[in-house]
């Protein structure tokens, strides 16, 4: 297959928003499909301080071809300041699964 896939990932401290976020992607065929995590609880610096927050984790199924594309989405649908955006390789799987998120992010 000469398109790659990816896992991008975002997190957000509200489950609507992440709901929104997840079906907006989708909708727009940015990708294939969107994962929603249960909340968790973060822990992190920001500004000098260390903060606590519930968070929910959006993975998004797409292809590198799409994956500017849905990074700019993301950027601009976001409330965070700094949102998290961390892409994975997909090194292999299904080629029926493969084939399909490359089928579902095609431009259209």
């Amino acid at each position: 297959m000469a398109t790659e896939i990816v896992i991008a990932q975002t997190t957000i401290d509200d489950e609507g928003q992440a709901e929104a976020l997840a079906r907006g992607a989708v909708e727009g065929q940015l990708a294939a499909c969107a994962h929603i995590d249960a909340p968790f609880t973060a822990v992190y610096r920001w500004k000098d301080a260390i903060e606590t927050a519930q968070e929910w984790r959006i993975s998004y199924k797409t292809t590198t071809d799409r994956l500017p594309e849905l990074a700019a989405w993301v950027a601009q649908q976001h409330s965070y300041d700094v949102p998290e955006w961390i892409t994975l390789p997909v090194t292999g799987g299904s080629q029926a699964y493969l084939s399909w998120v490359v089928e579902e992010t095609a431009a259209s």
